[in-house]
Order: C-alpha cells, then sequence, then structure tokens
C-alpha cells in the first residue's frame, strides 16, 4: 500500500470525527451557489449575492438578543467584573482572532473611559498558537484538546472567573479543551457556536460532552451556511461577532450606568445601510481596483491605524481561505510576499503592538519539552512552530521599510478610515509621506467621506466599545476579499476551491469539494487529494507560491481521466 493510500485510508477510517459534512455551516447556501456567475456578470450583483446571506445573522440577532441564555451572560459577566475575576475569550482561527479582537476593544475603552480604567486588566482572550496566530496561522493546533487545556492553565483560571468559549463549527478541539479545563477549575462557562446545538450532540462526542454538561450555558448561534460554502469566518463569526461584542459592551454599558442599545436593531440598520446603491457600488469598486492589482501581479498594503486589527483578521484568513501566500518575516528571503499585508504609518511594529493590544504580547513561548509532556505526536513535538513573541515581530506591520512592499512598479497603498469624521491630520500625513515607490495611494473610507477614492457610506452609531463600527469594517472587507477571489476564480459555485488543507477540517472540507466539483465519492476523492498531497510534498518549491492540492487534483486527475 502507497503512503497517499495509506494516509487516505486511514483519515476514513480513524478520523471520522473530522467529517463534518453533516454540518449547516459546512454545507453550501442556497442563497449564493451561482456566486462565480454573479461575480462574472457584474461585481455590484456579486456584492449583493454575498449580502443577502448577512440577513440570516439579523434574523439569529433578534432570537439570541431576547433569549435567558444572553442574559445570562451579561449578567454573570458583570458579577465577575465586579467581584474582582476574569472574563477570557477563547477561540482559533478566525474565533481566536475575535477573541482578541474583544479583549482590545474593552482595553481600548478602559484607557479612555475613567469610570472603566480599573477593570481594564480582567478581560483576556485565548488564541489558539497565541498572539502570533493573528498574523499567521498555526498548523494542526486547533485538533489538540490539550493546547485549550495549556493555555487554561497559564492563566490561571479560578472558581472566580469565567470562561466565553467561541467556536463556529461548534466542534474545535482546542476550543472545546479550553472548556473541559475551565470545567475543572471551578470557573463559568459558555460556550457558543453555529450550528443546531442538538445536532452537535447526537454526532460528535467531544461536542456532546460539552453541550450536554449543566455547568455550561449554550448559546447556540445557528444561522444557515455560510455565503462561501465552509467559510465560516464570514456570518458564523459575524454573529458571534455581535453577540459577544454584545454582551461585552452590555457589561461596560453598565460599569459606566449608560444604557445599552437594541443590538439587533443597531444591526440591522448596518446591513441597510451597506446594501444601499451607493455603498454596493463602493464596495465593488474597491473590488475592480484590488482585482485589477492582482491580475499585474501586484501586491496590496492596507495602511491604517484604528481598526487594525480588525483589517489584520480579514487580511490573514485569506491565506488558508484562497491558498494565497501568508505573511513573511523580515528575515525570509525565499518565501513569495503576501498579496496584501497590514501597516501603521504612525508607528514602529514594537509601538504599533503595545498601543493596538493596550498590552504585552501573549505569545507561546512553549519549549520542546512541553509539547512532549502533553502527548503530542513526534512530529510536532520533534519540530514545534517557531511562534514566540520575537517571532511576531518579524513581521514589519509598523512603518519600517515600506519600500519592500513596492518593489514591482504596479503596487498600491491604501488608507481605510472609519467612520464619518475626516482622517486624522497625523494619520493622513504619515501615509502621503511614506517613503515608497507605490504607483497607487488611495483611500478607502468605510463610513463614507468626499474626499475618499472609494466610499462605502454607512451610519457607524458610537458606543463605548465601537461596536457596530467593527462589524462595519468586518462586512466590508469580508465581501472585499471574497468578492475579490470571484473574481480571479478562486472560487467555484460558492466553493473555495483554493483552500489550503492545513489541518483535518479543511482536508474533508477539501475532500469534499472534490466530490461535489469532480462528481466522485468521498473514498475516491479522499486517495485523490493525499495522492496529490504526496506529488507536492516532493515538488513544491518554497520561493514561489504554492498551488492548490484541491486545485490540482480537479485539473490533474480528473481531467486525465475523462481523457
Amino acid at each position: 500500500m502507497s503512503n497517499a493510500l495509506q494516509a487516505a485510508m486511514d483519515f476514513i477510517e480513524n478520523e471520522q470525527q473530522f467529517h463534518l459534512g453533516f454540518l449547516p455551516t459546512e454545507q453550501s447556501s442556497p442563497l449564493t451557489r451561482e456566486l462565480d456567475k454573479k461575480f462574472a456578470a457584474s461585481y455590484a450583483d456579486g456584492v449583493r449575492n454575498l449580502q443577502s446571506v448577512d440577513r440570516n445573522v439579523a434574523e439569529m440577532a433578534k432570537r439570541i438578543f431576547a433569549s435567558p441564555e444572553f442574559a445570562k451572560l451579561v449578567d454573570t459577566g458583570e458579577k465577575i467584573l465586579r467581584n474582582g475575576g476574569k472574563i477570557i475569550f477563547s477561540g482559533c482561527g478566525a474565533t481566536g482572532r475575535l477573541s482578541i479582537l474583544l479583549e482590545c476593544m474593552w482595553r481600548s475603552c478602559c484607557a479612555g473611559t475613567p469610570a472603566a480604567a480599573a477593570y481594564a486588566d480582567q478581560v483576556f482572550s485565548i488564541m489558539t498558537g497565541g498572539d502570533y496566530a493573528l498574523v499567521k496561522s498555526v498548523e494542526f493546533f486547533e485538533d489538540y484538546q490539550v493546547f485549550g487545556r495549556r493555555q487554561v492553565q497559564e492563566h490561571n483560571m479560578g472558581s472566580r472567573d469565567m470562561l466565553v468559549a467561541i467556536t463556529e463549527g461548534g466542534e474545535t478541539s482546542s476550543v472545546l479543551g479550553s472548556v473541559f479545563e475551565a470545567l475543572d477549575r471551578g470557573c463559568q462557562v459558555f460556550l457558543m457556536f453555529n450550528n443546531p446545538a442538538d445536532l452537535l450532540a447526537e454526532h460528535l462526542e467531544r461536542s456532546r460532552k460539552a453541550i450536554r454538561d449543566p455547568r455550561v450555558c449554550i448559546l447556540d448561534l445557528s444561522c444557515g451556511p455560510m455565503a462561501l460554502a465552509g467559510s465560516t469566518r464570514m456570518q458564523a463569526t459575524t454573529s458571534e461577532q455581535l453577540v459577544a461584542g454584545g454582551a461585552l459592551e452590555s457589561i461596560m454599558n453598565r460599569i459606566t450606568g449608560t444604557k445599552s442599545p437594541d443590538y439587533a436593531a443597531e444591526f440591522e440598520k448596518l446591513l441597510d445601510d451597506l446594501e444601499s446603491p451607493a455603498a454596493v457600488d463602493g464596495i465593488a469598486d474597491y473590488i475592480a481596483f484590488e482585482t485589477g492589482l492582482y491580475r499585474k501581479k501586484a501586491l496590496v498594503t492596507y495602511f491604517a491605524d484604528e481598526y487594525l486589527l480588525d483589517i489584520f483578521t480579514d487580511t490573514t484568513e485569506r491565506s488558508p481561505t484562497f491558498m494565497l501566500p501568508p505573511f513573511r518575516k523580515n528575515d525570509d528571503r525565499i518565501s513569495p510576499p503576501s498579496w496584501a499585508f497590514v501597516k501603521n504609518p504612525l508607528h514602529s511594529t514594537t509601538e504599533t503592538w503595545q498601543l493596538g493590544m493596550h498590552r504585552p504580547l501573549r505569545c507561546l513561548e512553549w519549549e520542546t519539552s512541553d509539547y512532549f509532556n502533553m502527548g503530542i505526536p513526534e512530529s510536532l513535538s520533534n519540530n514545534p512552530p517557531k511562534i514566540r513573541a520575537a517571532e511576531l515581530l518579524k513581521f514589519e506591520v509598523g512603518n519600517e521599510n515600506p519600500a519592500e512592499r513596492a518593489a514591482t512598479g504596479n503596487d498600491a497603498a491604501v488608507l481605510i478610515t472609519v467612520g464619518n469624521q475626516p482622517c486624522p491630520d497625523n494619520l493622513n500625513q504619515a501615509f502621503q509621506h511614506i517613503n515608497a515607490p507605490f504607483a497607487h495611494f488611495k483611500y478607502l473610507c468605510i463610513g463614507g467621506n468626499h474626499h475618499a477614492d472609494f466610499n462605502v457610506p454607512c451610519n457607524i452609531s458610537e458606543s463605548p466599545l465601537h461596536l457596530m463600527g467593527h462589524l462595519a469594517v468586518k462586512l466590508v472587507l469580508n465581501t472585499v476579499s471574497t468578492g475579490t477571489m470571484a473574481a480571479l476564480g478562486r472560487i467555484t459555485g460558492n466553493w473555495m476551491s483554493w483552500v489550503n488543507v492545513s489541518n483535518k477540517k479543511l482536508m474533508d472540507r477539501g475532500i469534499r469539494l472534490i466530490c461535489e466539483i469532480g462528481k466522485t465519492d468521498y473514498k475516491t476523492a479522499c486517495i485523490k487529494l493525499h495522492e496529490g498531497i504526496e506529488y507536492m510534498a516532493a515538488h513544491q518549491d518554497a520561493s514561489t507560491e504554492a498551488e492548490s492540492i484541491v486545485q490540482y487534483v480537479l485539473s490533474y486527475f480528473f481531467s486525465r481521466e475523462k481523457k
């Protein structure tokens, strides 16, 4: 038996806990089945098609914000903080980046609100892979519960504390590991996800154990399939940002004596604004601009100060979702540069992290012995990833060396601001005086500003944590990044057919995609995928952009068999 066949059979027979096609979040939305054709017809048509699925989030929000579970989340959170305990958000991938964002939103508000300043250091985040994973995915970490347990231990959580675990599918092992460790330590535990709780409990033992534990308060945010099949960075994470952010802001409002708004209604107003003809045209025009750059093999660098973490999130997630080159460290002269990157023109990299996080970097400083003691397979424990703080600082997200992003002769610098106010003078001046030969200097304003090159008008309501502003950035950039990839042919129907199979969940997703597009059965698709993985491992050049294994399987194996 070949190595590829053996690996395929092992995945089929022994990894059924990662066969997730039965989950709504992994299925194809009927609303966007012809997404690729919509974008081929016109970018505006494609934008409207993508936006249509966000309405499912709005319907879910009405139910959840009126629920006793949401009320308990806010009441418990307020009590925890007033009694000196910690609220810790836990997530992986998109929800891990959301967890970091929620913590930083809280800390930023406390920094500017005297009545809340004493509570600044009581909200934390657990990101599977640590802060490093904010800018580059850490492969396979989500598959191990012990990593989530270890990170809870490192926060020294106890009976005075509260964990809010967030997993789009409801089955991410590392996040569930944080749940089980927090329960063992006597913490208050909340778990939110985007698939029907009964369905998860029926099929997956690890999910059932958490869902049916009476100590866990469940928030089922089910809102159907994603606009892009399986891309839970979209509606699933939007719903979690809305609900978790609404809860956290409600707690802040109670501390400061402010009345909380109707968050479901606020979100619907935001969707109304983003679906207006002017907003759709603004998004479509920007998609056309960025698509044109990539067709010329040019790079895009986003510049921002506020909302930098939001922009990081979308830009980072393009790599595994669409098989794009990930961010590159400053000492890496081999890997291809990322198509898009994010920089702060006002501050150095170290200052950017300090000012944006309002805390020191929290990376995993684990040694080889730590992985060994956690019982991790030798393939990982003998060669652990380089994810320490020193490695994170090698990604130059500050004002250093902007010319590295302007080497092709067609590259663009894009300033992004949020809200209806003019761009701050210091930010505008820093952007205008970037010392790099960018071919294009453009200004994208989410909120609307007549001086911008690209306007996405929307009325962003003010609030302590600026929740609707953060959601506006997410919705617009999710649409931009997905629409750009659709225009470039990296989406088939509404499937991300250039997905990077970097963990077991994504491997299952790639197999199912091959099944649907290649019109074959799961076993055949699994074998072909593993043969493709084996081939790529032997032939991939580190200095060139990685080819999609899924695309390779579809174009090589199946096209050859049809001849």
